[in-house]
């Protein structure tokens, strides 16, 4: 039963991680989680905004005394008051403010897509990558056991005089080689694993089966990275009318009652009125002001033009990295049956050199070569599969869906 307990204190990272839970994790990191109290903080101001256009109702009080009274001045008085306030007209401003802030929240949001689906696409290529790493790994580490094994074979042969030193020296500098090419291999998994662990900030352990769906005529749509710039887009030019609202009058309203106690020695000066109610419609319009107000409208508008421009920029590069990425896609199956047809030339080549090498036909260099060429060969296929995932992976990033939700 103690071993039974003891299993469920073993921390999930012990255990291998799919595609899927990697990336599940990375979308749950302090960059994504940044970016969204950014939006929470985006919609508070907005709120903070709406809320500032709203009838306001001030109340306050003071409380005076005079050396010299007059009938205008009490000798001491009490004043209290209750104020109500609305703009009914502000040239259009309330609205391009409304717009802007708008603009911006549903660009942040298509940014935080954007984001995460970055973070996505970056974590299927160490993904495919660390599986293809593996494969070269493993081709390497049965090349290696073969290249021992002909060079413990040789010893002996030349312990009976039926081999030469120069044949064991080129065994054993292959074996050297693919020892350092093995160490190099094993650094690239290290620094994947740890870029990972840098992205997920968790303990990563890799385990392999995950594959992305198949994406053949999938419907292109605009990428988040780029709907965010069509929000900048609309932003801007909200906050252009924004500042242009200055040229158009300004109407409001305001509602004042007070409230009077007077403390006259003289009761003469006594009016007897404790209490009075003011209501005033005010009319406001600048009518000139040497083209200041125009001169910011232009200076923001030229940023909306400039904008525009980087959006239709962006947008045609998007559609012409979809259309590279699809034949990108279409190379990589060629390379697959490419593959597949060396794998099977250099093992069938192979097993003809190894059998005229073991009767003295041909010599070690012949039989190393082939050898060399074998174990490359089905590192290469494995290799090519892999990739073949990560450009299925390409198409959906840039055809502007989400990659997380095509992995499977």
């Amino acid at each position: 039963m103690k071993k039974i307990y003891l299993g469920f204190l073993v921390p999930f990272y012990l255990y291998g991680q799919n595609l899927n839970q990697l990336v599940d994790s990375s979308l749950q990191n302090q960059l994504v989680a940044s970016t969204k109290q950014n939006i929470t903080s985006l919609q508070s101001q907005y709120k903070s905004v709406q809320n500032s256009y709203m009838p306001s109702l001030t109340v306050g009080a003071n409380y005076s005394n005079t050396n010299e009274e007059t009938a205008a001045v009490a000798n001491s008085s009490i004043v209290g008051y209750a104020k109500i306030n609305y703009v009914l007209y502000d040239g259009g401003k309330k609205g391009a403010r409304f717009n802007a802030f708008k603009s911006n929240i549903n660009s942040a949001n298509m940014s935080l897509e954007a984001l995460k689906n970055d973070i996505s696409i970056q974590v299927v290529n160490y993904y495919f990558n660390y599986h293809s790493l593996l494969a070269q790994k493993e081709a390497k580490h049965q090349e290696i056991t073969q290249l021992n094994a002909q060079y413990n074979r040789l010893v002996k042969f030349m312990d009976a005089g039926t081999a030469t030193s120069d044949e064991i020296d080129k065994i054993k500098s292959r074996v050297e080689n693919a020892n350092v090419t093995l160490h190099e291999i094993e650094l690239n998994l290290q620094t994947i694993l740890h870029n990972l662990e840098y992205i997920t900030a968790q303990n990563v352990t890799i385990e392999s089966g995950s594959t992305i769906k198949d994406v053949q005529g999938k419907k292109e749509n605009l990428r988040s990275d780029i709907k965010a710039l069509e929000f900048d887009m609309k932003k801007i030019l909200a906050d252009a009318r924004a500042t242009k609202s200055s040229n158009f009058p300004m109407v409001s309203l305001d509602n004042t009652l007070n409230y009077y106690d007077m403390n006259y020695d003289n009761p003469a000066f006594d009016n007897g009125v404790d209490s009075q109610n003011v209501f005033k419609l005010n009319l406001s319009w600048k009518l000139y002001d040497f083209d200041a107000t125009n001169s910011a409208y232009q200076s923001v508008y030229k940023q909306y033009k400039s904008l525009k421009s980087k959006y239709e920029y962006e947008k045609n590069k998007a559609s012409i990295d979809l259309k590279l990425a699809i034949k990108s896609y279409n190379i990589a199956k060629l390379k697959i049956d490419s593959a597949t047809s060396a794998l099977k030339a250099a093992t069938s080549t192979y097993e003809t050199i190894q059998a005229k090498y073991q009767n003295g036909l041909v010599d070690n260099v012949a039989y190393l070569e082939s050898l060399s060429e074998r174990f490359s060969a089905l590192g290469v296929l494995k290799s090519a599969k892999y990739d073949l995932e990560i450009k299925k992976a390409n198409i959906i990033y840039y055809s502007g869906k989400n990659v997380w939700e095509y992995i499977k």
